[in-house]
């Protein structure tokens, strides 16, 4: 019945169930099981290209976005959020630190450079509740090194993505206020690390 619905012959039914699968087809099924992993691992955030990195860093792989993008689109799986990009940078004081990155988003290896950012998501039947994630990037190779997923943009969610990071090289934000609190430099100082911070735009 299963052949006679969609016209195809019984004959060519088995022979395509019992052939030997190809390179590809087993690449394709390793990469599928680790899409379904880190799928879990990361809670559903990671959108085709942070899944094709995060593979590749972790495993030593050389998959495409494109291969993870149709492998990903086969099992039904995309992240669960859509970012809604709001500005966070409010600057209420002086602590300030140069802009040392100066728009130089290249790195020679690993743990050279790191950006971070705060982003607000909207989510519900009427997205009328917020979840706020901390995020800290690698330039290298653009890999989230660190991330913390709160209910209110604070210090502490800032605080908490510093405090999973494995590394501490130059460290670039805007100028929102938990990257100029007096607690957050002092912690920056702490591990030797260098702070470097956009300068506000201006209309």
């Amino acid at each position: 019945m299963m052949c006679r619905i969609p016209g195809i012959k019984r004959a060519n039914c088995y022979k395509w169930l019992h052939h030997e699968k190809s390179v590809i087809d087993k690449e394709n099924e390793e990469a599928a099981e680790l899409i379904k992993e880190y799928h879990k691992k990361y809670n559903g955030i990671l959108g085709y290209r942070m899944m094709a990195d995060k593979i590749n860093r972790d495993y030593n792989k050389n998959y495409s976005d494109k291969r993870i993008y149709k492998i990903m689109k086969i099992l039904g799986i995309q992240s669960i959020i859509r970012p809604k990009r709001k500005s966070c940078t409010v600057r209420k004081n002086n602590n300030t630190a140069n802009n040392n990155l100066n728009r130089d988003f290249n790195a020679s290896g690993p743990n050279e450079k790191w950006v971070t950012d705060v982003t607000e998501f909207k989510y519900g039947p009427h997205n009328e509740y917020k979840l706020y994630l901390s995020a800290f990037l690698d330039l290298y190779d653009r890999i989230v090194v660190s991330y913390e997923i709160g209910d209110h943009n604070n210090n502490i969610l800032v605080f908490n993505t510093f405090d999973n990071a494995e590394a501490h090289p130059l460290f670039h934000s805007d100028g929102g206020y938990q990257y100029t609190s007096p607690a957050f430099i002092n912690m920056l100082k702490k591990y030797g690390m260098t702070q470097s911070m956009s300068r506000i735009r201006t209309n």
